[in-house]
């Protein structure tokens, strides 16, 4: 055996051996004795005369098969959710691609591929793209139709001291996640500071777009949005809603065609930076809105059902967070739970 591993045989007379493997691996049982007896300078380690300290809540020999049972069936609801997940962000990602890159026609059907199809395309620095959509860059659509693209407010501008518990939402890099605006750990300033700073107070169909590091960093502002504050680290598009989607054009911004573009163009000697004349010069193949529009809703209705399948994983684990805890410490008896009900 290596001489890393501790082999630990249990008295079978005493402990059921399933039980005995969970119990082990519980956080509240074990981990916290693990923590305080365990030593090493740099790692922690484990001997077998501390693991002979360890003290485990021994139930019943009888119930303990039955504390298996539950905890068992949890994993399993919580394995084949994880797998529902993995399935249902492949389907999305196909989805993806084929949408942005193929779109859908008049009779809102997915076109055939371009091989298969060749009458229904252009060939385009961008790769083969619909006849139907205009080949265009961010620039002459700002150009044209009175848009704007703009860097958010400098470090001079607003300081950390400027922050506050309860105010303003300001929209960081580290805030966009997965497309989306996550207020977990956003900052906040006053509502005088922001109305001092009211050109980067963002508008429903904005794009905020991360201008240093993770430059793929975009997200769509919605309604719930209206009046937070593009930070500092960030660019402002305003795009008007009869020629962009904000939402389309932030998933097209993520892909591989366009993020060539920028890593092609982005300055910076030690971290790539995003600025307003790369923004402008970024080419995109642009459907018409209303194409736009249907790409983005059968896009967020497949994240959409990605997002509640990951609430229901994270109230499966909480679940058996929860009720391990409870069994395996004796607050509540496994014996009600597996009990079936009686006939009227």
């Amino acid at each position: 055996m290596d001489s890393h591993l501790l082999r630990i045989q249990p008295n079978l007379a005493l402990v059921d051996r399933a039980y005995f493997a969970i119990a082990l691996q519980a956080e509240n049982v074990v981990g916290r004795q693990v923590t305080a007896m365990s030593h090493g300078s740099i790692m922690a380690g484990l001997s077998s005369k501390i693991v002979k300290r360890f003290k485990l809540p021994l139930p019943p020999l009888g119930e303990q098969p039955k504390i298996v049972e539950v905890l068992r069936a949890l994993d399993n609801a919580i394995h084949e959710t994880e797998a529902i997940i993995a399935k249902l962000k492949a389907v999305k990602q196909g989805l993806l691609h084929d949408l942005l890159t193929r779109g859908i026609d008049a009779n809102g059907e997915l076109r055939p591929p371009q091989a298969e199809a060749p009458h229904l395309y252009k060939p385009s620095p961008l790769g083969w793209i619909p006849k139907e959509w205009e080949e265009t860059s961010l620039g002459e659509i700002a150009r044209r139709s009175g848009g704007i693209l703009q860097t958010g407010p400098f470090g001079s501008q607003l300081h950390a001291h400027e922050y506050v518990i309860d105010g303003v939402p300001v929209v960081m890099p580290q805030d966009m996640v997965d497309g989306e605006l996550s207020t977990e750990n956003i900052a906040r300033i006053t509502e005088r500071k922001a109305n001092a700073l009211s050109r980067h107070r963002v508008k429903p169909n904005d794009l905020v777009f991360s201008r240093r590091g993770d430059l793929s960093r975009c997200v769509a502002i919605g309604d719930q949005h209206t009046g937070w504050l593009c930070g500092t680290g960030c660019l402002l598009a305003r795009l008007p809603r009869a020629e962009i989607n904000a939402y389309w054009l932030a998933l097209v911004y993520q892909q591989p065609v366009i993020q060539s573009q920028i890593m092609g163009r982005a300055v910076g000697s030690t971290m790539a930076n995003l600025n307003t004349s790369i923004l402008e010069a970024i080419l995109i193949g642009r459907p018409a809105v209303n194409e736009q529009d249907e790409i983005a809703r059968r896009v967020a209705g497949a994240s959409l059902r990605i997002r509640a399948e990951e609430q229901e994983l994270q109230k499966l684990r909480l679940e058996k967070s929860g009720l391990m805890d409870d069994l395996l410490t004796g607050r509540v008896r496994v014996t009600p739970l597996l009990q079936e009900p009686q006939p009227a």
